[in-house]
């Protein structure tokens, strides 16, 4: 069995796509390691914090609404766990309040565009159950704060933000994770999010502080997730499978298991790492930045074990 620790090699940093409104500010950056020491990708779609002043005067509470959307600083956790283990990492800089890239193109609440596109043939019957909700493609409503906008987009505006944030985000991801499992045989993606503190789901029982999700077996190789959750067992972490988060979009799309792309969702409760405001890195971000080395290195391992078997890892091999 292999071990990964702290990996040399030669490290590259992509930036791409663009953010409306934003002149110069890329809607992401992609660091990878060239060759991939472990084959394991983190991306964090919803810490994005590169709010345009446009995007800011739309909003009715910008300074209430804006922070709540984020998975807060979640891309500084992925940005020490790379550093230490070699795993590639994609962050987005769009705001989710922009563009949620956990959601699908026509995840859209057509309300607020004034209707659905003259060319379109869906019916309202069809949209999303998050778009419904409020938090489809691009975000109507937070519970407690209710219309985030003061005024309606025009479709060309969602069409420019999925260009220029969606489509250019997860083209990266999609390359990036085929390139890595092809050096390996098998791939592993952590989407990494954060989570307000759950509620106690039963009395003397604590809520869990990490929220694993697979699809319900749909996105990623069972032993991987077993794997996860011992590792987390081991620290005295409490953890819960697909509830209430199983996964969305991301995993959605690029998880392929036949073919060697596995994904999980990782979501962790903010008082995990922030501090009692739930506003700035706190006491415990160090311990959970620990932790998630621990985790990405026991799984990378999984995940390395699980390509040399593969068919593509024998060809692979074969082909050295």
């Amino acid at each position: 069995m292999q071990e990964f620790g702290k990996q040399a090699g030669d490290s590259t940093l992509v930036q791409g796509g663009w953010i409306p409104g934003n002149p110069g500010v890329p809607a992401y950056s992609l660091k990878t390691r060239d060759p991939s020491p472990i084959p394991v990708v983190i991306a964090v779609p919803h810490a994005g914090r590169a709010y345009a002043k446009s995007l800011l005067d739309r909003m009715r509470h910008p300074a209430f609404a804006a922070p709540r959307l984020e998975d807060r600083y979640a891309d500084l956790l992925g940005e020490a766990v790379s550093r230490e283990t070699g795993a590639a990492l994609l962050v987005a800089h769009a705001p989710r309040a922009m563009l949620d890239l956990n959601r699908s193109c026509d995840d859209v609440d057509w309300e607020m565009m004034g209707g659905l596109p003259a060319d379109a043939s869906a019916t309202p019957s069809t949209f999303g159950r998050r778009a419904r909700s409020g938090l489809g493609l691009v975000p109507r409503r937070l519970p407690g704060l209710g219309e985030l906008w003061k005024r309606r987009m025009d479709h060309a505006e969602l069409q420019e933000r999925i260009g220029a944030i969606h489509q250019t985000y997860h083209s990266a991801l999609a390359t990036t994770l085929e390139q890595i499992r092809d050096r390996w045989g098998a791939v592993l993606l952590i989407d990494l999010h954060s989570m307000p503190p759950l509620a106690v789901r039963s009395p003397g029982e604590g809520a869990p502080e990490f929220v694993i999700g697979d699809r319900f077996g749909a996105s990623c190789d069972g032993g991987i997730i077993g794997t996860a959750f011992t590792v987390l067992s081991e620290s005295a972490r409490r953890a819960a499978h697909n509830q209430p988060y199983a996964g969305g979009y991301v995993l959605e799309r690029h998880a392929r298991r036949l073919e060697g792309l596995h994904c999980l969702q990782l979501e962790i409760d903010r008082t995990c790492y922030l501090d009692a405001r739930l506003a700035e890195p706190g006491a415990g971000f160090g311990a959970t930045v620990d932790l998630l080395i621990g985790l990405v290195r026991r799984l990378a391992v999984d995940v390395a074990d699980m390509g040399r078997t593969s068919d593509r890892g024998r060809w692979r091999a074969a082909a050295e």
